[in-house]
């Protein structure tokens, strides 16, 4: 079984967030796009229609399901920006404390605006995000 969401690189990134609506979503997307650049150091991809993704790893559960993911990403979503962090937030608890007005999911960060959060303290916790990945998911 392969996931539903695949990369899209024949879609463009910048193309896709000059089109969200409002700008205040479209603004704050622009500058989660800046942040993972600076802190990957990658180049953003689409995944599927309406994810941007940076670096990919592949992972294997115990039930034998497999595939590739990637390693930070966002998406501008209707009603808060969704923040992927694929290592979730187990440890960058004394990070999230301090972080602002947010909330979670599994391995997601909603943020209603950037207003709302600490950005320094978000790219502490992309970078926390980035090595725990490298670290158990190496390239």
């Amino acid at each position: 079984m392969t996931n539903k969401t695949q990369p899209r690189p024949e879609q463009s990134v910048q193309a896709y967030l000059d089109a969200v609506e409002p700008k205040q979503r479209r603004d704050d997307a622009l500058l989660v796009l800046n942040m993972m650049k600076k802190v990957t150091g990658d180049e953003p991809k689409m995944w599927g229609d309406s994810i941007v993704g940076f670096g990919s790893y592949h992972y294997k559960y115990a039930s034998g399901r497999e595939g590739d993911w990637m390693r930070i990403g966002f998406s501008p979503r209707k009603t808060s920006l969704s923040i992927y962090i694929m290592s979730g937030f187990d440890h960058v608890d004394s990070l999230m404390d301090k972080l602002g007005k947010f909330t979670t999911g599994k391995s997601c960060l909603y943020v209603k605006k950037l207003t709302d959060i600490d950005s320094d303290i978000l790219i502490k916790i992309m970078k926390a995000s980035l090595n725990y990945m490298k670290k158990n998911y190496p390239e």
